[in-house]
């Protein structure tokens, strides 16, 4: 199952972000947050307690089922008396889901997390980032295994010469990316795929922000 990673900010950058707004409303997110214990129903009531400590007051908190669902604003109607009464609302989701609640809330939105990645969930509470959208998908070539998220370096046309006995020389502890394709191709007899030379990516070439429209019929 695909998620979006968080990591809770720093309590002094949120504090910081937070400055001049002393009534503040606390709102998690039921999914990815929750999933990875960065903005459940814990770690909301956790950072409530925190920022009252540090002298702000909380007007409420909630954790609404998913933060960058559209029916979202529906959901905190039940709250609105509370968060008006709030300076700011600090959400508790990926980056997504607080910019889905500042175009739906008339109300200054604070995220409280930084987003890492989107991940997909390898074992119970792992998770491991596969795919980084770049736009310049070259899996076809190596076995389905992606050197641009998979390898540190994001090398597309074999290994550094620090890899040592199959193992990353950032990360000892990871596989090394074009170690695991050889391994791949030589399973499926198509090491000739490595001879194949990649252009370097231009990076100027992927827009931002993304867009994508289905062409019409």
């Amino acid at each position: 199952m695909i998620r979006s990673i968080t990591q809770q900010k720093p309590m002094e950058e949120i504090e910081h972000l937070l400055e001049g707004m002393d009534r503040i409303f606390v709102i998690g997110c039921g999914t990815c947050t929750t999933l990875t214990r960065t903005g459940g129903v814990e770690q909301v009531a956790a950072m409530a307690e925190d920022l009252s400590a540090r002298g702000k007051v909380i007007t409420g908190t909630t954790v609404v089922p998913v933060a960058c669902d559209n029916l979202t604003s529906d959901i905190l109607s039940e709250f609105g008396a509370r968060m008006n009464q709030a300076d700011a609302l600090l959400v508790m989701s990926c980056a997504y889901g607080v910019q889905t609640l500042a175009s739906q809330l008339g109300q200054m939105v604070v995220p409280a997390q930084n987003t890492l990645f989107i991940g997909k969930e390898n074992a119970a509470g792992q998770f491991n980032e596969i795919c980084t959208q770049c736009g310049t998908c070259v899996i076809g070539e190596t076995g389905g295994i992606c050197p641009v998220t998979t390898c540190h370096k994001g090398l597309v046309n074999g290994p550094c010469g620090g890899t040592n006995n199959g193992k990353c020389e950032i990360d000892s502890n990871k596989d090394c990316a074009w170690t695991m394709i050889y391994n791949r191709l030589k399973e499926l007899d198509r090491l000739d795929s490595m001879r194949t030379y990649k252009k370097p990516r231009n990076h100027l070439g992927e827009p931002s922000p993304g867009k994508f429209l289905i062409p019409e019929n």
